[in-house]
């Protein structure tokens, strides 16, 4: 499962993880904190060209759902939280929604952006920290939010965490990535490649990672560069994802995985 703030953050963070994984018989969820109703419409913050948050809510929530069709995802879920105010949210009740998703689909195993937010983004920061809570609160008889399924143990929690050439190939295309949050700039900042506990090989599903890209139409302004990026910086974004584990029960150590599932798969086998 992928808990992560707006559409897009599937195709664009973790696409080809998911295509991967969806190509291989695992089944793939994603909840989806925001519509992405304060973004831009084709390149257009306001004015006449834009639609208006309601209308390009529903825009890119169409979008999602078919950018999640192409990634193979199985079920979409939506928190339905206003974009660009998840971190001024009850955190209380958003961590509850979560658990209530977790609990329900009960997966092995949870990706979502790390404390950094990518790029100090408040909606990735807060998306990151309401997850991290849910899983532990997931686990615990003692919380209790409506829906009464019982409690789930997430085996493991992945932070998406891409290094220097990740961070390099896409402000090629987007030039620098930065955020402004009250009055103070926030920039990306690579992972060092020591801090980086998995790798996991999505060259063969660029095509479809692309496709999914492209489902975002209202934003493909953004993401038109990207086609035309150097064979390099191609590789260093579709060929290979990273990710930071954050949490496991079932495996560590300095090696580096290159399977969400290790442990996991091995205790299958036993």
């Amino acid at each position: 499962m992928a808990v992560l703030a707006h559409p897009d953050d599937e195709s664009l963070g973790v696409g080809g993880t998911l295509a991967r994984y969806a190509a291989e018989g695992v089944e793939t969820f994603l909840v989806t904190a925001t519509r992405g109703e304060s973004g831009r419409y084709r390149g257009h913050r306001d004015g006449d060209q834009h639609p208006g948050a309601v209308a390009l809510g529903k825009i890119r929530e169409a979008e999602l759902r078919a950018a999640a069709a192409v990634l193979g995802i199985r079920e979409l879920s939506l928190l339905e939280y206003r974009d660009g105010e998840l971190d001024r949210t009850n955190p209380r009740e958003a961590v509850a929604r979560i658990v209530t998703h977790l609990r329900r689909v009960r997966p092995d195993v949870v990706l979502t952006f790390g404390p950094d937010g990518a790029y100090g983004h408040p909606d990735h920061v807060a998306i990151s920290q309401f997850t991290t809570a849910a899983l532990v609160a997931a686990a615990d008889p003692s919380f209790t939010p409506a829906d009464a399924s019982p409690p789930h143990g997430v085996a493991k929690l992945y932070y998406i965490a891409w290094p220097a050439s990740t961070w390099t190939a896409y402000e090629v295309a987007f030039k620098r990535l930065t955020s402004t949050v009250d009055g103070v700039g926030r920039q990306a900042v690579p992972w060092p490649d020591w801090a980086l506990t998995t790798a996991i090989d999505t060259r063969e599903f660029w095509p479809t990672v692309w496709r999914a890209v492209s489902c975002h139409e209202s934003q493909i302004a953004g993401y038109e560069k990207l086609k035309d990026l150097l064979p390099e910086h191609h590789q260093a974004l579709w060929g290979s994802q990273s990710f930071y584990r954050a949490l496991s029960t079932v495996n560590g150590g300095r090696g580096l995985e290159t399977d969400l599932f290790e442990g996991l798969r091995r205790q299958e086998r036993a």
